[in-house]
């Protein structure tokens, strides 16, 4: 029987051996990275189809109903509200200056409504 006890190898062999290891993570490295650009492809595709779907459906809405502007605007004032009225720091500021034209000729109805409120 014969018992090797102390093997060693040359320096050339050990570079070798760590330059193919090196090698190996760079390509898997490399991989993911495609694999990642690959689901934030698929993503942006996704949500930019969801956004376009969106935008049409909205324009279809105002083209059949011009009232939906003057509700996404008193949606957003009482979303603008209620952001003021939880803040600890209060800032009072005019319907004009936040361009959302409450009070605008457009909506007569509006009118009559904060009237009554």
């Amino acid at each position: 029987d014969v018992s090797i006890v102390d093997l060693t190898f040359g320096v050339e062999f050990m570079k070798a051996v760590e330059a193919k290891q090196v090698a190996q993570q760079d390509a898997e490295r490399a991989k993911f990275i495609v694999q990642e650009a690959m689901q934030q492809k698929k993503s942006t595709i996704i949500r930019a189809t969801g956004e376009a779907r969106s935008i049409k459906l909205i324009g279809e809405s105002i083209d059949q109903n011009p009232a939906y502007i003057e509700l996404r605007k008193l949606e957003a004032a009482r979303e603008i509200a209620h952001t003021v009225a939880r803040s600890a720091n209060r800032a009072f500021l005019s319907a004009d200056s936040l361009l959302l034209n409450i009070g605008s000729d457009s909506g007569s109805d509006l009118r009559l409504v904060r009237k009554r409120a």
